[in-house]
């Protein structure tokens, strides 16, 4: 069976599935999303994905044309639709299409979209050895112009950030935020491990309130590993023992190095591996 694309309710081919170019998500970046992972055929945490959707729709503003049980459902269904065990969920909604002009309440249409596909966000090779990171130039954008806790469809600032990761040799970079502070990576939330004890910026360092994030602060917890929710810089991350990446499609992944400074002994290490470990139980017994 083709992959089915789900737009406001309905199924098309991905050669078929297509949306206004007068839609203000595209000319724009005006909306909200999601992404999702699927294991053993079940969203992870689908439940707070989707309240964080709705926060992040209330938040700028756009009405959403369907209820949280309903589009519970329709991802579910989106999910059986494409047999799909494990895999990623694209979750979009868009503000509509409208006449050209930055006016939202011209926009009557918002559009639901559900994409279920495969995602391979590195290589494997990297998740076995660790990856190493590079500061980026590119500032994490001022809260007080777009919060990061809004999953927005505008994600210029991070790409600026991923491509000078790109040109450095590096798949991710570490963004700073208007204090210097590290705010989190170009896709992926950041933690460090100091004598064994985990660290991660608070929210309002400016970061993405992570799913991933958060599940890996309770397997930690859970696991006796003091926690800490604490602005953190460059220097720390230096200085760490261990330091690895959160994300839904980067999972749980180790840095081995920043800015060609070796973290720890250069390998991921054991409460990394440990909290891995964790993680990948919790997702299979969802």
């Amino acid at each position: 069976m083709s992959q089915q694309i789900y737009i406001n309710g309905e199924y098309f081919s991905r050669e078929n599935a297509k949306v206004s170019v007068y839609d203000h998500g595209l000319l724009y970046g005006d909306g909200v999303f999601e992404g999702m992972r699927i294991y053993s055929g079940r969203v992870f945490r689908l439940q707070q994905h989707l309240v964080r959707l709705w926060e992040s729709a209330a938040a700028i503003a756009l009405p959403m044309p369907i209820s949280i049980e309903k589009l519970t459902d329709d991802v579910n269904e989106c999910v059986a639709k494409n047999a799909l065990d494990d895999g990623y969920i694209r979750l979009v909604v868009t503000r509509g299409a409208g006449p050209l002009g930055l006016d939202p309440y011209k926009c009557s249409n918002p559009q639901i979209i559900i994409i279920a596909d495969k995602i391979s966000l590195y290589p494997e090779q990297m998740y076995e050895d660790g990856l190493e990171l590079v500061t980026a130039a590119t500032i994490r954008n001022h809260p007080a112009a777009l919060s990061p806790r809004i999953k927005s469809l505008n994600y210029l600032n991070n790409i600026m950030a991923k491509m000078e990761g790109l040109k450095a040799g590096c798949v991710e970079a570490v963004m700073l935020n208007t204090k210097g502070e590290v705010a989190e990576c170009t896709g992926d939330n950041l933690f460090i491990v100091r004598r064994g004890e985990l660290s991660t910026p608070p929210i309002d360092a400016g970061i993405l309130e992570g799913i991933t994030r958060g599940a890996v602060l309770e397997l930690a917890k859970a696991a006796g590993i003091k926690t800490h929710e604490v602005p953190l810089t460059r220097h720390d991350i230096f200085i760490a023992d261990e330091c690895f990446l959160t994300g839904s499609a980067a999972e749980v992944i180790a840095a081995v190095k920043l800015d060609d400074r070796v973290i720890g002994n250069g390998k991921p290490g054991p409460v990394t591996t440990k909290l891995n470990e964790a993680f990948r139980k919790l997702v299979r017994e969802q």
